[in-house]
């Protein structure tokens, strides 16, 4: 079997000229930024993650209700939870014993939205 490997060069010029990639590479994303990137869409990779966003944009829970909307364990919502808090997905908020979960910020949301929207047209 022969292996074909893909030219790193063009075969013909292209729009790729040299002080337009430096311009490109000087705004590329930052290692550190790209890393925190990936987190938060690992993060987003998970459907039970993704329900208990989907539940905090509708409403503030505290931990006991959201195991009751999920039907799930209390040990394991709060585990997904410190992690989506650890992300800045989700934030809580204490009144005396109980903490209340909501999303984190706008941004949030936009992000989860966005992607239902982008779905729903495929």
């Amino acid at each position: 079997m022969t292996d074909k490997r893909i030219q790193e060069s063009c075969d013909e010029t292209c729009s790729g000229t040299e002080a337009n990639l430096r311009l490109i590479q000087e705004k590329l994303i930052s290692e550190l930024a790209a890393v925190h990137m990936a987190d938060l869409f690992k993060a987003l990779g998970d459907p039970t993650r993704i329900k208990i966003i989907h539940t905090l944009l509708q409403s503030e829970l505290c931990v006991h209700d959201l195991t009751q909307v999920l039907d799930m364990g209390q040990s394991a919502v709060s585990h997904q939870l410190r992690l989506l808090r650890n992300l800045r997905i989700v934030k809580r908020r204490k009144v005396g014993k109980t903490v209340y979960y909501s999303l984190d910020d706008d941004h949030v949301e936009q992000i989860f939205v966005q992607t239902l929207q982008h779905l729903k047209h495929d």
